[in-house]
């Protein structure tokens, strides 16, 4: 008896080795695959208990939750030839874990190719409008329509969001450019036309002043002159009167 004790705890021992890989537990938030061999087994797990073969086969989890993905930004060009950076997030989920595996893999890999299918559809949608209905009329519409895409590959893109678009560096450049030569031509034009303004101001002042002057000369010769009158004639008075007392 005391012999076979520890091969019964080696037994058990063994057992629950193998009974702790046959189990595995999916989460609310997951869904998993058994990869049996390399090759994933044609079933979907769901949340709660199951059972594999130990060693032979292995669980592969996927988050079954909206998950979020920031694009790189890239640039693209309207129906008027306008170049245009487009900074845009798409929200996707993974809708057949199967298919999922048999393309991409792995999340990381999901992600390399959103972006380059979101970018591609973008670009052609934009491709479709003018810079103006890109940045407001169409924009919702732009968007709406990338979100019909990567089905093939498993995933369900739930939204797709231009979060701003920018000119690029050179046409950022250019238009700064363009926007100080019209400030500067605006100012030479406010410069000139203050120039002339205080040319005629000064015209006018000078005119007026010359005016002025030539209207006090006048009036003091006037009155000069009436002065001058007021005396003679009062002397002519003094005089007539007497003469003696004049010449005294």
């Amino acid at each position: 008896m005391e012999k076979r004790f520890p091969f019964l705890i080696g037994l058990i021992i063994i057992l629950v080795l193998i009974g702790s890989q046959s189990i595995f537990i999916v989460n609310q938030t997951e869904k998993a695959l058994v990869i049996q061999l390399g090759d994933p087994v044609d079933k979907v797990f769901g949340p709660g208990l199951h059972f594999k073969i130990p060693l032979i086969q292995t669980v592969v989890r996927f988050d079954a939750r909206v998950l979020d993905y920031e694009a790189r930004a890239a640039e693209a060009l309207t129906s008027d030839k306008k170049a245009i950076v487009l900074d845009n997030y798409a929200r996707w989920r993974i809708i057949d874990p199967l298919q999922f595996y048999r393309s991409v893999r792995t999340i990381p890999g999901a992600q390399a190719r959103l972006d380059d299918v979101v970018y591609s559809q973008l670009r052609a949608q934009v491709g479709r409008h003018s810079l103006t209905e890109v940045v407001s009329s169409k924009r919702s519409g732009i968007m709406a329509d990338v979100t019909d895409i990567m089905k093939e590959y498993g995933i369900e893109v739930v939204d797709v969001r231009i979060k701003r678009t920018d000119l690029p560096a050179e046409n950022q450049r250019a238009i700064f450019g363009r926007m100080r030569a019209e400030r500067e031509r605006q100012a030479k034009q406010y410069r000139s036309e203050g120039v002339e303004e205080a040319t005629k101001l000064r015209s006018e002042a000078d005119r007026e002043r010359a005016v002025i002057l030539a209207e006090a000369n006048r009036r003091s010769s006037v009155i000069r002159g009436e002065g001058d009158a007021t005396a003679a004639r009062v002397f002519a008075e003094a005089f007539s009167r007497a003469p003696d007392f004049y010449k005294f």
